[in-house]
């Protein structure tokens, strides 16, 4: 069963806490590797990063010392360990092992020592070092040239298949695109990455190539003279042909966009009038992302709230009060007694979106 990332990151400490390897498999592109840099963060520890499928036995195991060494008179071969054992074992770090299901059959037996003893060719990890390995096999095995790993292999690991959510990508992303692509992918959120098999040396998007695109247009400062041949030809070099001709087409659209200063500072509710309820699942999704709920909201702010919950269709409607009192309790008590400026009682409003009943 996969898991987005949010519910990973919650029991995941779990499995760290008893010094147990994690090992993450799921679809390229997701960001598997991101995931495990966000952990490594929040536990104030560094991230070693090996790519297993590069590693040969000298990369795992060191390579002979040129010195002498006698043991009882004999003469005896030592070792000097690579400088990631050294790292991992003389201070706390992530010690992250992509690719591990593209090693060679040698590599991974000797990782099984790493991860069932936490110790190598005499080397023993720190205490507070933490094994992650990444991998695309699992549920999508089929789809990669991967070795498949036997059971006594994987029994060797904590496994969690992850299918992150879009959610999971729209609450990194709007500290870390632009916002024409996060409103894009929020609004369309099907060409966020593809789904179903592959067309052989076909392009897809992926959360991954989006980030890239991202990254070229944020650098050549493309956005902002709109739509256009290069961005729809960089688009279809990193996320494929369909998506490229909707952004595009999207960015020759985007003053029509509403922000959410729009509706909060501005009280622009009319902007809406004509909103599919994706639109406004959209708006609302912004809203919830951008952290001014939790905030302490002018009482300027709550009515125009007001004035926009009431027009929402009534899962979103919900969607946004349910989302309101999690982030701030009695902002949500207050905006209950709100009136909105059609006269309409937000808590009345409440009770009929509830019951059904006028």
């Amino acid at each position: 069963m996969a898991i987005d990332f949010a519910t990973f990151l919650s029991i995941v400490p779990f499995v760290t806490d008893i010094r147990k390897p994690v090992l993450i498999r799921g679809r390229h592109g997701i960001g598997k590797s991101e995931v495990v840099y966000s952990y490594a963060k929040a536990k104030g520890l560094p991230v070693v990063e090996r790519r297993a499928s590069q590693m040969t036995e000298g990369d795992l195991l060191g390579l002979p010392d040129n010195r002498d060494c006698e043991i009882a008179g004999k003469k005896a071969t030592t070792w000097n360990a690579p400088d990631w054992l050294v790292l991992a074992c003389t201070q706390p770090v992530v010690l992250f092992l992509d690719e591990v299901d593209r090693a060679t059959t040698e590599v991974r037996q000797g990782i099984f020592e790493l991860t069932d003893s936490r110790k190598i060719n005499g080397w023993v990890l720190h205490a507070d070092t933490l094994i992650f390995a990444a991998v695309n096999g699992g549920e999508h095995g089929s789809q990669y040239q991967v070795g498949e790993m036997d059971p006594a292999e994987l029994d060797r690991w904590t496994c969690f298949d992850l299918a992150p959510t879009v959610e999971d990508w729209l609450a990194w992303a709007k500290d870390a695109v632009d916002p024409v692509v996060f409103d894009f992918i929020n609004q369309n959120r099907n060409h966020l990455e593809h789904s179903g098999d592959y067309e052989p040396n076909k392009v897809y998007p992926s959360r991954r190539s989006w980030s890239r695109f991202n990254d070229c247009l944020a650098k050549g400062k493309l956005l902002a003279a709109g739509a256009s041949p290069t961005i729809f030809n960089l688009g279809a070099a990193f996320v494929g042909f369909e998506a490229a001709v909707a952004f595009n087409d999207f960015v020759a659209n985007y003053q029509r966009i509403v922000t959410v200063e729009d509706i909060l500072d501005a009280g622009k509710v009319s902007a809406t009038e004509k909103f599919a309820i994706t639109e406004h699942n959209a708006l609302v999704e912004k809203i919830i992302l951008s952290g001014r709920l939790s905030t302490a909201l002018t009482d300027a702010a709550i009515k125009n709230l007001a004035d926009y919950w009431i027009t929402l269709p009534s899962e979103v409607s919900m969607k946004l009060f349910t989302e309101l009192g999690k982030q701030n309790v009695q902002q949500s008590i207050v905006f209950h007694k709100t009136v909105a400026s059609n006269g309409v009682k937000c808590g009345d409003h409440l009770v009929r979106l509830l019951t059904g009943k006028n």
